[in-house]
């Protein structure tokens, strides 16, 4: 080989090393919350990165559950060792943001929604939808997973108890009806289970409170909006699921267990579930999904749960390859498996088309039941002030304690509202 040609190898083999060493030079440090989102998280990251083959995502430990994954940014906004991406609950969405905007530690996705083209936002996400990642008018993330709470129905149990499980009850009132008469049936059947004095977040008491219209909070005074009929009613429902439909207090995996041998009419729950509880009743009795009941028709709705994607990070070379992250893992494809794994609804719209989730929805309708409650989706609200894990805390409490009848649903409710006001100020 001439020196010439030696020195053009060397020119070519140079001209290409910068490529595979940017290949390695953003590394995004990812959040998550829930072990069991490992199966959706791993191969979609694992697709990212080979369509982006300069940006490594790297996962921390999953937190537990949301709050403990907030709690655990937060201590570490403190420590400086923060995440570049972390997927935060809508719930805790504004705590994050009240508490990481004035240190400059989490950062605005609007000018990289400026970037794209200008119907980008309208041709994937529907405005409630893309709603989910605003607070205060700004726009922190794109939303991820979304979910509602929806019923599942022990068909068998329900047509020994004279009803029909095509058409349920859509109104708490009718509902508890039939839980009674299904638990009228004997032999250790429960008519219903709604376990939410064992929920590790307030998803069902924020579902009970806006189905009948309600609020969390007044935006006028900040302070409690369920001190009237509203929280009482929901109170009272509680206590009678255990009372008049003989809803055993237990905790969520028990219930569920209990659900699944065919000893309860109905449950309620995320449609992330529906998998595995169909795995879990198997072949003992027909299984089907329905919508939550609204008794005000006119202005009730259920709470979106979920989480959405937020920058963390103030390395502007990792803030665009975030970008490009949250992109892929709330575009259609992504979504496409998401909902495919758990059974919640797609936060993309193009993910509901028939290349992707059309035909899967048709053969498993217990898993679009809860596209039907889109639009009933509400905001899955937090509390000022940045205390809302240890607010539904000490909520989850006393309303355990009305359910097993140590007190009164009124002395819960003044319980509720004394130290939920306590905890905003």
């Amino acid at each position: 080989m001439s020196i010439l040609s030696r020195l053009l190898t060397g020119a070519a083999v140079l001209a290409v090393l910068p490529a595979a060493v940017s290949a390695e030079q953003v590394t995004l440090n990812v959040l998550y919350n829930l072990p069991g989102f490992t199966r959706f998280h791993q191969p979609i990251a694992e697709a990212f990165m080979e369509a982006h083959p300069d940006i490594k995502i790297e996962f921390q430990a999953p937190a537990v559950a949301y709050n403990e994954g907030h709690q655990q940014v937060l201590r570490s906004a403190v420590t400086g060792d923060m995440p570049d991406v972390f997927f935060s609950g809508y719930h805790l969405l504004s705590e994050l943001v009240e508490t990481l905007e004035p240190r400059g530690q989490i950062t605005p996705i609007e000018g990289f929604v400026a970037q794209e083209d200008a119907a980008w936002v309208d041709e994937n996400y529907s405005p409630k939808m893309y709603a989910l990642g605003n607070i205060g008018g700004t726009q922190w993330g794109l939303p991820v997973n979304a979910s509602s709470p929806i019923m599942y129905v022990n068909a068998d149990l329900v047509r020994q108890a004279g009803g029909d499980p095509g058409h349920m009850p859509d109104t708490w009132p009718e509902l508890l009806d039939l839980a009674v008469k299904i638990n009228a049936l004997g032999d250790n059947i429960a008519g219903m289970a709604y376990d939410i004095g064992g929920w590790p977040d307030d998803w069902l008491w924020q579902a009970m409170v806006y189905q009948q219209g309600g609020q969390l909070t007044d935006p006028e005074t900040g302070r409690v909006a369920f001190d009237n009929e509203i929280g009482l009613n929901a109170l009272n429902y509680f206590r009678a699921f255990v009372t008049d439909a003989g809803q055993p207090v237990l905790d969520w995996d028990q219930s569920r267990q209990q659900f699944g041998a065919g000893l309860t009419g109905l449950i309620f729950s995320t449609p992330a579930h529906v998998q595995t509880i169909e795995e879990l009743v198997g072949d003992r009795f027909e299984l089907a999904t329905t919508t939550f009941p609204i008794d005000d028709k006119e202005n009730g709705g259920v709470p979106t749960g979920g989480n959405a994607a937020v920058i963390l990070t103030q390395d502007a070379a990792k803030q665009d390859a975030a970008w490009e992250y949250l992109k892929w893992v709330t575009g259609p494809e992504a979504q496409n498996m998401i909902v495919r794994i758990t059974g919640y609804l797609p936060t993309n719209k193009r993910a509901t088309g028939e290349e992707f989730l059309a035909p899967y929805y048709r053969e498993h309708p217990n898993v679009e039941t809860a596209s039907h409650q889109a639009d009933r989706s509400q905001p899955w609200a937090g509390y000022p002030g940045g205390d809302s894990v240890r607010i539904w805390r000490t909520q989850r409490d006393i309303i355990a304690q009305v359910m097993r009848g140590e007190i009164s649903s009124e002395e819960g409710l003044a319980q509720i509202v004394s130290a939920t006001n306590g905890l905003m100020n």
